[in-house]
């Protein structure tokens, strides 16, 4: 393309793969799922990570392809050369290598046809403007336009979990790890901001799981999709390709859970952590593993939480103090200050003005924005 070399493979899109929400029914037959993505690299091969990492049973998708949205042409996604591939529940798998001219800027529509029973147990919940997609019952896989009387849209992300492009040198990924403040809209804004201002030679991939903590997880239906424990997850959301840097905003949800068996027999105040170990399980899970990685770690500060549910001064304490020890622990190679650039200067226990999504943890969209551009160019550059 133009003289260009291509010459690695980069992750250019992301998301984290977790147990999906225990609903009545946990099984499709005979649907098609579709996401778009927009590609910010040019390149000209790409592959797909598809995962069952927390399935129970292996499942089959019966087909795949991906599109460019402009220039409808779809082409099969392989694995070991055959369009219908199985993926073993707790794996998750690379498909073959495709010839795929694409360049920077251009939106590919990657569609899955599911023919057979399949459970619907590996896939995570995302929003953002940049992050939907959709569905339709029937087999319209290689169709360019769903009926409109059998298509609904969607934000969750089943099976894909990692798109790579075989890109130039110069190329790289920033991983953004996190729970359901991740999983929501800064990522989108900051790849949106990358793209408008320039910073063109880095893909922002999103490892977020609503409701997850560092230290613990739930083995129950009822919080079942809250996700898994930061070790379980870390070592497998950690495998980007080209990745050099990662950003954790993490471990709000280790503070506001745990509220005592007498109210909730789930949630016993065992699980209440202290500061300090918050602080081992990030040294002793997250920056262990990033660094033998060999990557630059960034570490993000929690948002208040004044009027949460669940809300305690004791809970602000530990998240004030966990938040000093994010600022200024020479482990990290710098700190993203999201509570500092969110919060009202004037109570700094709550949101600033317009900030609060409403439920007084989630930030509005207001807040999200500003929390892309709360991050440093020289991250981004």
């Amino acid at each position: 393309m133009n003289g260009q070399t291509f010459s690695k493979w980069v992750s250019c899109w992301g998301n984290a793969t977790s147990i999906t929400d225990r609903k009545e029914s946990i099984y499709s037959k005979d649907i098609t799922l579709r996401y778009p993505v927009r590609i910010v690299f040019n390149g000209n091969k790409l592959r797909f990570k598809f995962s069952n990492i927390t399935g129970t049973e292996p499942i089959t998708i019966s087909e795949a392809y991906v599109s460019k949205q402009s220039d409808w042409n779809p082409v099969n996604i392989t694995f070991n050369g055959k369009s219908s591939f199985l993926i073993p529940n707790g794996t998750e798998q690379i498909s073959d290598e495709i010839p795929f001219e694409v360049t920077a800027g251009e939106i590919v529509e990657i569609s899955m046809y599911l023919g057979d029973f399949t459970q619907m147990n590996a896939g995570t919940l995302i929003t953002g403007p940049l992050s939907s997609g959709k569905y339709a019952y029937g087999n319209f896989a290689k169709q360019k336009e769903f009926p409109d009387d059998l298509c609904r849209n969607t934000n969750w992300f089943y099976f894909l979990n990692t798109i790579d492009i075989f890109t130039e040198e110069k190329n790289r990924a920033l991983i953004c790890y996190g729970d359901s403040i991740t999983a929501q809209s800064w990522p989108d804004y900051l790849a949106i901001r990358c793209w408008e201002n320039g910073f063109r030679n880095v893909a922002i991939i999103r490892r977020a799981v609503s409701g997850t903590r560092i230290l613990r997880q739930y083995d129950c239906i009822t919080y079942a999709a809250y996700g898994l424990k930061g070790q379980t997850r870390f070592p497998v959301e950690m495998e980007v390709s080209g990745a050099r840097d990662v950003i954790i905003q993490h471990g709000i949800n280790d503070i506001i859970h745990p509220v005592g068996t007498e109210t909730n027999k789930f949630r016993p105040w065992s699980d209440m952590p202290s500061v300090q170990d918050l602080v081992e399980g990030v040294k002793s899970i997250y920056l262990q593993h990033a660094r033998k990685l060999g990557y630059k770690i960034y570490s993000g500060t929690l948002l208040p939480i004044y009027g949460w549910r669940t809300y305690a001064s004791f809970r602000d304490e530990i998240r004030n103090e966990f938040n000093n020890w994010l600022r200024v622990s020479s482990d990290f190679d710098g700190c993203i200050d999201f509570d500092k650039a969110v919060r009202n200067p004037d109570f700094p226990e709550r949101f600033g003005a317009g900030n609060d999504s409403g439920d007084h943890l989630h930030p509005s969209e207001q807040a999200y924005k500003i929390m892309a551009e709360s991050i440093p160019e020289d991250l981004l550059k």
